[in-house]
């Protein structure tokens, strides 16, 4: 199993940022997966879900209505687009696979695969 995250970078309070998670090594459209995130001195914070094929999304409370979570099948591929960023969303962020096929959760102790990450920085 192989998560590679990119689209990282710098980005100014209120500005925009994509990020994408290529997967391989597994049978993509069977699993959960989730976003994660690890600010300087914190755990890892899960920050959004998706289900196997899009039809629900879920997100903490501080994304909510400025994230959104996608993902694309046939390009084995999971999106997480950042609006009206703020500096608190500055991290590194990861992609998880859920352990379980089928199965959804947000408890990261249930993930058994994370990218290597990509870093968000929110400045002026």
């Amino acid at each position: 199993v192989q998560l590679v995250e990119s689209g990282g970078g710098l980005a100014q309070p209120g500005g925009s940022l994509r990020l994408s998670c290529v997967a391989s090594g597994f049978t993509f459209s069977n699993y959960v997966m989730s976003w994660a995130r690890q600010a300087p001195g914190k755990g890892l914070e899960w920050v959004s879900g998706i289900t196997l094929r899009s039809s629900n999304t879920y997100y903490a409370e501080s994304v909510k209505t400025r994230f959104t979570i996608s993902r694309d099948n046939a390009k084995n591929t999971l999106y997480l687009q950042m609006n009206n960023l703020k500096p608190e969303d500055t991290a590194l962020y990861y992609c998880g696979k859920v352990r379980r096929s089928h199965y959804y959760t947000a408890d990261l102790n249930q993930y058994d695969y994370w990218g290597q990450g990509t870093q968000v920085t929110v400045s002026s």
